[in-house]
This record gives structure tokens, sequence and C-alpha cells, in this order.
């Protein structure tokens, strides 16, 4: 039931998002939307989304790469027959990969994009065997002795905690993350504004047919049992329905999935970096090097740096403790993207109500929109109500980080455009600059006050 509510929940932001997408056609996603609607104060939405995007590149983003990353390391270990290996293995093999992947986004971006799509297909012909196995199994034509087991008083057992659905949910939602990837990228689009509303229902609904269809086939290779378990489900599977060797070959399937989300992730982080860079955010050496295409003139090499480097941050630094592992459970940390979010969809009803009149290539129900607020605010309000331990760690830890991020975002603009202007007596006045590769960047210049 929880995949059925991911995709009504992404379902319903996908049609959010195609209304602002389709009104400013242009790399950004949510920090584009965020500034059209909350103008004032001045920069305020663009540093929240700023730190959103650039720390939780330290947490979320980078979390999800060393995470993935680490997990496709030890997944390529024991398809290569390693049984035993030291931690530091699994590191090595995850900074190998997320700097292959950089240097393939900044050097080569055409092949990267090749690659990427290429690993999209093959996770699609994976899922779509998974589905096909599963009507075999179902059929009692294979080794698996009882498959009609977990759809006999399947809810029996179930939880009743809301805070175990709530984050479930997260869980889900980040199966369906994918829905919003295409408006961080808009600018690579062609035609963005039809491609969007063909490309992204069409491809929502294509993975939500293959995850409903890939669950009932994995409940009918495996108990409950089975799964509390397994480290991984679709290892589990093969393992049930094929013997152990397909189950040791499953593990260079999940190796390159997890490559694929990789080189996904990255892609479109650099292009949220370098369109945060282009609006002229203070960042370290100044901004117009972090939006430059340098040095092809046809990909964001600066901005693949800022994800690079909290990602071999948080590959390297972090003891293996249950601490980390927790960060690492990368899952919760959809409650900061719902922060977001939340703002989005808020700011949909502002847009509405201050610009009826504004052109809308495409206009979002009103109902789906009041389904996807009253979703998320019960998905960030759950977790801080009801708390449990995980490995001995609050589970509403990432909350109270996605939290902090926000203000963090709110006092760093304090400080850029507040504080020290007022103590050292100066103004910022923005100028546009074109640099060389034909990049337009906002730089702000401090101009003393007499």
């Amino acid at each position: 039931m929880l995949w059925i509510l991911g995709f009504l929940l992404s379902f319903c932001g996908l049609f959010i998002w195609l209304e602002f997408g389709t009104m400013f056609p242009r790399s950004g996603g949510e920090k584009v939307y965020l500034e059209a609607v909350y103008k004032r104060p001045k920069y305020l939405a663009t540093m929240v989304f700023a730190a959103n995007a650039i720390l939780f590149g330290f947490t979320a983003n980078s979390c999800i790469v060393s995470h993935v990353l680490t997990w496709a390391s030890i997944r390529i270990l024991v398809a290569a027959g390693q049984t035993s290996y030291h931690w530091w293995t699994e590191r090595g093999i995850a900074l190998g990969v997320i700097f292959f992947v950089t240097l393939l986004h900044g050097l080569t971006p055409k092949t990267g994009v090749l690659i990427m799509n290429s690993l999209s297909i093959f996770k699609i012909v994976i899922l779509s065997f998974v589905v096909v196995t599963g009507w075999a199994v179902l059929s009692g034509k294979t080794r698996v002795a009882d498959p009609h087991y977990n759809f006999r008083n399947a809810f029996a057992g179930s939880s009743t905690s809301s805070n175990d659905y709530a984050f479930a949910t997260f869980k889900v939602l980040n199966a369906y993350a994918g829905w919003s990837n295409v408006n961080y990228v808009m600018n690579n689009v062609r035609n963005p504004i039809r491609t969007l509303k063909i490309a992204g229902p069409l491809g929502l609904g294509i993975c939500t047919v293959l995850y409903l269809l890939v669950n009932v086939a994995y409940f009918s290779a495996a108990t409950k049992t089975d799964f509390y378990s397994s480290v991984t489900t679709v290892a589990l599977f093969f393992e049930n329905v094929f013997g152990s060797a397909a189950e040791r070959a499953s593990s260079v399937f999940i190796a390159l999935s997890a490559l694929g989300n990789v080189i996904t992730v990255t892609f479109a982080a650099s292009r949220v970096n370098q369109e945060l860079a282009k609006e002229g955010i203070p960042l370290p050496f100044g901004n117009k090097f972090w939006a430059s295409n340098w040095p092809t003139g046809k990909s964001p090499l600066p901005g693949l740096i800022i994800h690079l480097i909290p990602s071999v941050i948080v590959i390297i630094a972090p003891p293996l403790n249950p601490e980390y592992l927790s960060i690492l459970d990368f899952d919760k940390y959809q409650y900061p993207q719902q922060i977001i979010n939340l703002f989005v969809v808020m700011g949909l009803y502002v847009s509405r109500r201050k610009k009826p009149d504004a052109v809308r290539p495409f206009k979002v129900w009103w109902p789906l929109a009041v389904f996807f607020l009253v979703t998320v605010s019960f998905l960030l309000t759950v977790p801080l109500l009801e708390s449990d331990y995980y490995d001995g760690v609050p589970t509403y830890l990432p909350c109270l980080v996605g939290i902090g991020i926000v203000f963090v975002g709110v006092l760093y603009w304090a400080a850029w455009r507040i504080l020290l202007p007022k103590v050292f007596g100066y103004k910022l006045l923005p100028r546009k600059e074109m640099l060389d590769d034909g990049t337009v960047v906002t730089v702000f210049s401090k101009t003393k006050i007499q």
C-alpha cells in the first residue's frame, strides 16, 4: 500500500513541478520556483535552497553517493568472490567511482550522458526480468515451495506506529525520487516544455508499474522472515529462485544499478550547483569560477567539484559506528527535501493568488496540490511527535538536521545581506557579467556607504 501511496504522492508532486517547470523552463528546479514566489526578503529563498543543496550535499546527496558507492563496492567484492575485506577497501572503491564519475561528466559530457542512459535502460531490463520471473514463480513451476505464502493474511503483524509508516514512506519516496530530476537540468533539454509534459508522467508511470510488479515478484519468492534476515531483496530473490550462483551474479546487477544512481545524482547536482553560483551567492574564491563550464565549455566541472568535495569527506572521514551508519541510512534524509517541497507547494497557492492571469502551459488540479500538501505536512510532523531509536540513535535526529539546515540558510543570508554590510559600512550592488564560455553570472560589488 505504501508503494501506491508513494506513487500518488509523487504523481501529485510531479504535476505541481510540471506547472512551475513549464512556467519557468530553465535549470535549477526548486531554486527557480522559490525565487519566483518568495521575492522578499531578496535572496532569502535562494540562500535557504542553497543551504539545502550544498550542505545537504554534505549530508543527503553525499550520503546517497557514499552509501550507494560503499554498497556497490561490497557487491563488487562479493561478485569477485571476496568474503573478507577491510572497510578501507570499500572506501577505496567508492572514492575511485566518485572521482571517475566527476571526470566523466566534467571532461566527456556526451559519454557521461550515454552511460547514464544505458544504465537506465539496463535497470529497466533487469526489473522487467524480475517481473516476468515473478510470474513464473507464482505459477508454481519453480523451486520456490509456496509462492502464495505472503499473500495469505498479507497484513498480519503490520506495525501500528505512525512513525514507522512515515519513515517507510520516506524510503518509498526515495525510490520514486527521480520524477523531479529533469527540472534541475532543463537547460540541457530540447523543447523543455513539451518534453517535460510528456516524459514526466510517462517515466513515472513506467516506474510505478515496474515497482508494483517487482514487489509482487519479491513477495512470491521469499517469506517475511527471509526479508528480515537478508541484506538485499534482489539478491535474496535470485538466490531463492535460481540458486547461490545467481545470487552472486546479482551482485553485478546491484553494483551497476548503484553506479547508475551515482552518475544520475551527480549530473543533476552539478547543474543545481552551477545555477546557484550563477545567481551570485557568496562562495570561496568567488562565484564566477563555480558558475563556469570550465574546461570544456560544455559541462560544469566546477559544479561537479562542489558535489565531489562533501562526497569525499563523507566517504573517508567519519568512523564506522552506529551514528555514521544512521547518517548513511539516507532514506531518512528525504526530510530536508520535504521541507523544500512544502515551501514549493505553498508557493503554488501564493503564485495562483498573486498572478491569476500568468501564462501557465500546464495547470495542476487543486485537489492534487491539497493532497500533496497534507501528506508532506504529515511526513514532516509525525517523526517529531513519535520518536524511536535505531542502533541507539534517535530517529528524530535527521529531522532536526533538516530543520537546522533551513536555519543555517537564514543565518548565512542574514550575515551576507545585513550583518556584514552594516558592520563594515557597505552595500551590495549586483551586475551581470558574461564569462568566456558564454555563461551569464551575477556578480556583487561592495560599495562604501558615505
